[in-house]
């Protein structure tokens, strides 16, 4: 940034493709939000950065459009895998409210660096799949966004991750399996049966994506892994089950997609573990993109993904 003869500071940047993107201003050394954008990311131990959004020349998938809208609600429960309260974010398509319909629904899992939030502040779940419904394009589902770290939620304040003997093995320790897919089971008009059940998940959240999925094929037959960690030399482990039955996961398995930037430092991980997938006969589609570990990719990624569900 330059400091002009009026003293105000400015900088210009781009061209830019259209997407959200994050800012923060360093004054002196100390890092700082703007004081004058309510727009603020999600964070986990910590503020959000600053937002703003570069708009293209006609509305992208992830904004406000003159469609039917969903609506978002925050619930509060107790993880018996965690022993901690939790909250978890729940869209609801249009017409949820007014029906007695059951809808299928994703499992949607943040990153290592957000909340139970972050799809919503951040991904614009909410509005991409507004706008997919009303194009005809993704099926009415509900979206189920849980709290990804171990211990309570971040806004019940600052907790040390106590993790459960039985979760010590995992890279990242959840309770989707069983606590959030009970409780929203009991809450909300979610059709049964895995054929009615999908999860994805960013980064961190793409590898509680691949665990929990691949490993609950009786529970999900869509996964999706955004820009996933993957920790490869625990791949064979990991996968056991998936691997030692080909044939069998691929009769169960309808959908499995992961995507990668070419520019993510995750990348090479990702062709590996493409590549032992192939070896082991495991169907599934790898997209390559443009970009790194951003989430203008996540959002294509959701754009692309939520259409292929529960057909």
């Amino acid at each position: 940034m330059t400091k002009g003869q009026d003293g105000v500071w400015s900088a210009t940047i781009g061209p830019l493709r259209a997407a959200i993107y994050h800012y923060r201003f360093t004054v002196n050394g100390v890092g700082a939000n703007d004081p004058s954008n309510p727009m603020l990311g999600a964070a986990d131990r910590a503020v959000g950065q600053s937002l703003f959004e570069v708009k293209g020349d006609k509305p992208s998938p992830w904004s406000v459009q003159a469609v039917p809208h969903g609506n978002i609600h925050i619930n509060t429960y107790v993880s018996k895998t965690m022993n901690a309260p939790r909250n978890i974010y729940i869209y609801t398509p249009p017409g949820y409210e007014t029906s007695t319909a059951r809808y299928p629904a994703l499992y949607l899992m943040h990153g290592a660096g957000g909340s139970e939030s972050s799809w919503i502040a951040e991904g614009r779940a909410n509005l991409i799949l507004d706008n997919l419904i009303a194009e005809g394009k993704a099926k009415p589902m509900i979206i189920v966004m849980p709290y990804g770290r171990a211990g309570q939620s971040t806004t019940f304040g600052p907790a040390p991750v106590v993790v459960p003997e039985d979760q010590k093995n995992l890279t990242f320790p959840n309770d989707v399996v069983p606590d959030v897919i009970d409780y929203v089971e009991k809450n909300y008009r979610i059709a049964a049966g895995a054929d009615n059940r999908a999860i994805a998940g960013l980064s961190m959240g793409g590898n509680q994506t691949l665990i929990i999925g691949l490993n609950h094929l009786d529970l999900f037959h869509y996964v999706g892994a955004f820009s996933p960690v993957i920790m490869n030399a625990n791949a064979d482990q990991d996968f056991k089950t998936l691997f030692a039955d080909a044939a069998g996961s691929n009769k169960k398995l309808k959908v499995f997609n992961i995507y990668i930037g070419k520019e993510d430092t995750l990348y090479m991980s990702n062709v590996s573990f493409h590549q032992l997938l192939d070896q082991h006969q495991i169907k599934h589609v790898f997209t390559e993109t443009e970009g790194a570990h951003v989430w203008w990719n996540w959002r294509d990624y959701l754009v692309d993904y939520a259409p292929r569900l529960f057909r």
